[in-house]
């Protein structure tokens, strides 16, 4: 087949103990979805789940034992993390139910959600769409992705992020108001669900601001750690 010009490559992650990659489709991102970062975003109690995209060219890939690198974008003063458990989707399907959902995991990798914070509450506050301020270039690193029979029980796992080694966000995944199967059957209900979609599952209290030099490293129990430098 011809095209007018040359394809962009198939965004992908690498995936632990394999050459092969997983290619990404489509990431979705679960918005307040621990307690106690709903509560300093100034909100409280189960609502129901909301969700927000971003394009697969937001990925930034980083490999096992590397340090990645991510620029600073432009148009901010404030650029927070967000460290989040990634669902890896490998069986697609739509109208899933929760007692099915964790059946179309292929695995799990630790991620994160940065966020241009600044764009973003001025976004809210115009009651306009945040893309601006989470949809940016590099704005959703990634460490490998672990398939399911080696992660262990991840619905237990510690979460955390420590910048420049000291912490910074520290949680267990047991906090997560919709859990990962009804978080799966949720986006189901709304979207057909493909191999290769990505579902960054929501993050813990204590969300900040980070600047170029920052080191930081996200760990989920049982995955290989993300480490990544803000240039």
């Amino acid at each position: 087949m011809d095209y007018v010009f040359t394809p962009p490559a198939t965004v992908s992650v690498p995936v632990t103990g394999l050459a092969a990659r997983f290619p990404v489709h489509r990431i979705y991102c679960v918005g307040r979805n621990y307690a106690e970062h709903a509560k300093e975003m100034g909100f409280s109690g189960r609502e129901p789940p909301f969700f927000f995209m971003k394009p697969a060219s937001a990925v930034l890939a980083i490999e096992a034992g590397q340090i990645g690198s991510m620029a600073y974008p432009s148009l901010t003063g404030n650029l927070h993390h967000e460290i989040e458990l990634v669902v890896a989707i490998g069986k697609g399907g739509k109208n899933i139910q929760v007692a099915d959902a964790l059946q179309h995991v292929y695995g799990y990798a630790v991620g994160l959600d940065m966020t241009r914070r600044d764009l973003q509450n001025e976004m809210k506050k115009q009651g306009r769409p945040w893309s601006i301020a989470k949809g940016f270039e590099q704005s959703a690193p990634i460490g490998p992705i672990t398939p399911v029979a080696q992660a262990g029980d991840v619905e237990q796992a510690e979460i955390y992020l420590q910048v420049n080694g000291q912490d910074r966000q520290r949680s267990s995944v047991t906090q997560l108001i919709w859990n990962l199967a009804e978080t799966i059957a949720h986006l189901s209900a709304a979207w057909e669900l493909q191999p290769g979609d990505l579902i960054y599952s929501g993050t813990p209290e204590g969300v900040g601001a980070v600047v170029p030099g920052d080191t930081l490293v996200g760990h989920v129990d049982g995955l290989a750690d993300l480490t990544l430098r803000i240039a």
